[in-house]
């Protein structure tokens, strides 16, 4: 089933929203030219990733400073766990997620 996020027509580069679907905190993000949906949450310690900071590629978490690829979902820092990422679903001129 598609849920529908955003029209594409909105995303432009710097573009920041968060979304709940089925009781889960989404960030949806566009990076480069590129959309990017993510949980909402950091895998440390569970702090809202909506507010970190963004250099480049990489997402800092607001709470610890704790820095994220949001190509991979990989940490920077060793020990720490991935990001959760999503894979985006497209349907006419709407971008969203498959359940």
């Amino acid at each position: 089933m598609f849920v529908a996020l955003e029209r594409l027509i909105n995303l432009q580069d710097g573009y920041r929203k968060t979304f709940r679907v089925n009781g889960q905190g989404l960030l949806l993000m566009v990076v480069d030219n590129r959309p990017v949906l993510l949980e909402d949450r950091c895998p440390h310690q569970g702090a809202p990733l909506a507010g970190g900071t963004l250099e480049g590629d990489v997402l800092r978490c607001p709470r610890h400073g704790l820095a994220f690829s949001l190509s991979s979902g990989r940490a920077v820092q060793r020990g720490c766990p991935a990001l959760n990422l999503f894979k985006l679903a497209y349907e006419g001129d709407r971008i969203g997620i498959d359940l």
